[in-house]
């Protein structure tokens, strides 16, 4: 766990500022529970644009909070980490929710999320059918998660980040198991699904947002454990993927990627835009290795359908062994593709 670093008198007073505001301390109570927006906000405070604008670039520059692009659209949301956020909790916990301002906030919020669910639901809905007749050509998805979780472990870690997070399923799975986690993926649609399901599920701790798999918003060496789930066979250069999430691990941080082992379904190519038609074990190794990690364990989950027509799913879990270990790559970046989750 992080130690917080305590805070100069000088620091301490500048956090009070910032959060001593009654518009700002309302901002703060929002975006604690969310990622919003400018117009989002408006909605919710019934104040004007440039006046939210004012006060969240206030709240940027004492880093209380973030800031990141997604498309035309800003995101705001409390920051997750830093010695001032944790005053600005300790003062938000210390706040009756049942005061009139802030319960009459909390219930446009809520109904500002309806909003977003259902949009977001429409979408998965003309989708679904897509995703469902893929699901059944290989084994259960409860008995790939069970297998993922049983190669994670159940020891806590810092922060986790999936790549391709489609609808967020990911980051609910393992909800209990980071203090921080991060979601990125290609398409606003999916983001705009994992954002409902994250609201429905109450987790605040995780974020998704819009970005290239092989260029992605983050720093580097940041993540104990980055996953990859159903996106490299949409992939033109897999290999280039692999290396950037390479790149976003700490040292003993590990890689998971879940794919398709090699198969013959051409069809997929042509209906469901895969690339490629499974990884075999030898290239996924060669892969990793190439990109500084170690594989550490190999799991196939071998489909139902007894006939040749199923797929088989393939658990790589990989490690980066080499602290000093510079991951570089001469490839050009390709057009992000989102993930599927």
């Amino acid at each position: 766990m992080i130690t917080q670093r305590k805070l100069e008198p000088d620091e301490m007073v500048e956090v009070l500022k910032a959060a001593g505001e009654p518009t700002r301390l309302r901002l703060l109570a929002l975006l604690a529970r969310g990622d919003l927006t400018v117009t989002d906000l408006t909605d919710i405070l019934g104040q004007s644009q440039p006046r939210i604008s004012r006060h969240l670039k206030l709240l940027t520059e004492a880093s209380l909070i973030d800031r990141y692009q997604e498309g035309a659209w800003a995101y705001f949301r409390l920051r997750q980490e830093g010695s001032a956020v944790s005053v600005v909790r300790q003062l938000l916990d210390a706040c009756d929710q049942r005061d009139a301002v802030l319960a009459r906030d909390g219930e446009r919020l809520t109904a500002l999320k309806k909003i977003r669910s259902e949009k977001a639901q429409a979408y998965f809905s003309r989708n679904a059918a897509e995703w469902d007749e893929l699901r059944r050509l290989h084994v259960s998805e409860a008995e790939v998660e069970a297998a993922l979780k049983s190669l994670i472990g159940d020891e806590p870690v810092e922060t986790f980040l999936d790549l391709g997070t489609g609808t967020g399923r990911i980051l609910q799975l393992f909800e209990g198991l980071y203090r921080r986690g991060v979601g990125v993926d290609a398409s606003r649609d999916m983001l705009a699904v994992a954002r409902s399901n994250l609201d429905r599920a109450g987790i605040t701790k995780a974020s998704v947002r819009h970005g290239d798999i092989f260029n992605l918003p983050l720093e580097r060496d940041e993540f104990d454990v980055v996953t990859i789930h159903q996106v490299l066979h949409f992939l033109e250069e897999p290999e280039a993927a692999i290396a950037e999430a390479a790149r976003m691990l700490r040292p003993g941080g590990r890689l998971v990627i879940i794919d398709l082992a090699p198969h013959g379904l051409e069809y997929l190519r042509t209906e469901h835009a895969h690339l490629r038609l499974g990884f075999p074990h030898q290239t996924m190794s060669e892969w990793l290795k190439k990109s500084g990690l170690v594989l550490e364990k190999t799991v196939d989950l071998e489909p139902s359908i007894a006939d040749g027509g199923g797929l088989t799913v393939t658990i790589w879990l990989a490690r980066n062994d080499n602290a000093t270990y510079d991951v570089t790559s001469s490839l050009d970046s390709p057009i992000a593709i989102a993930g599927r989750n």
